[in-house]
């Protein structure tokens, strides 16, 4: 597969010192399993570095920002900024799906528009930009493109906290998450976790972390709350 690195810079709006950091930012692990490459040369340790930076450039902004906010309106705000969706949007906004190197199964069955995907790789790139360039670096990419960009998506609200409002109305509702290894084969599948309300089970989720689950059972949760379900065990 050719990727213009020098175009995608562009579209970034941030030139790299060294674009191996780059395009090892864009190599998804189904890619790597395909070319027989090593674990470590995909872009999940970018990403679980961009994760870090993601969360820590938003949290600086906002504490700046609102000086009289208590740390749960601060983390509320901050998960409606940095969950899988949103991340998402802001890789399709940059174009990032044409430039993932992805394996071939992956890429015929629409890898390219997953967001679960998608958001991985915009982590890895902020990863990849704060090797190369700094925090400073990183926070300027950020804030284009997360802290500016995101508040344009009027659609994205983190389920985590959507459902939480939804049970704190409930007088006495108890909200819970059980979150375990799925122990299947698919990296995308590869934590469940089981979202309850009172003991019962209300949806399922699943997703590469723990967070990423818990995220997908809210999202499931959200919709189900939404049409006045109550379980779908």
């Amino acid at each position: 597969m050719n990727v213009d690195l020098n175009e995608l810079e562009a579209k970034i709006g941030y030139r790299f010192q060294d674009q191996k950091l780059l395009q090892q930012a864009l190599i998804h692990p189904s890619y790597s399993g395909e070319m027989n490459m090593k674990r470590f040369e995909c872009n999940q340790r970018l990403e679980f570095l961009g994760d870090a930076v993601l969360e820590l450039a938003v949290s600086d902004h906002l504490y700046r920002i609102h000086e009289k906010a208590e740390e749960g309106e601060l983390t509320r705000k901050r998960s409606s900024l940095v969950f899988e969706k949103a991340l998402a949007q802001c890789a399709l906004k940059l174009g990032l799906g044409p430039f993932i190197y992805l394996g071939r199964g992956e890429d015929l069955s629409g890898g390219r528009a997953k967001p679960s995907i998608l958001s991985d790789t915009f982590e890895a790139l902020v990863g990849a930009i704060y090797i190369d360039g700094g925090f400073e670096a990183a926070k300027s990419f950020i804030s284009r493109n997360v802290i500016y960009g995101v508040k344009e998506m009027s659609l994205l609200k983190d389920a985590k906290s959507a459902v939480q409002e939804t049970v704190q109305r409930q007088e006495g509702a108890v909200l819970d998450y059980e979150t375990t290894e799925s122990g299947e084969e698919d990296p995308e599948r590869h934590f469940r976790s089981v979202l309850l309300i009172n003991g019962q089970i209300v949806a399922r989720g699943y997703g590469r972390s723990k967070k990423k689950a818990e995220q997908d059972a809210a999202a499931q949760a959200a919709k189900i709350l939404r049409k006045g379900k109550k379980d779908v065990s």
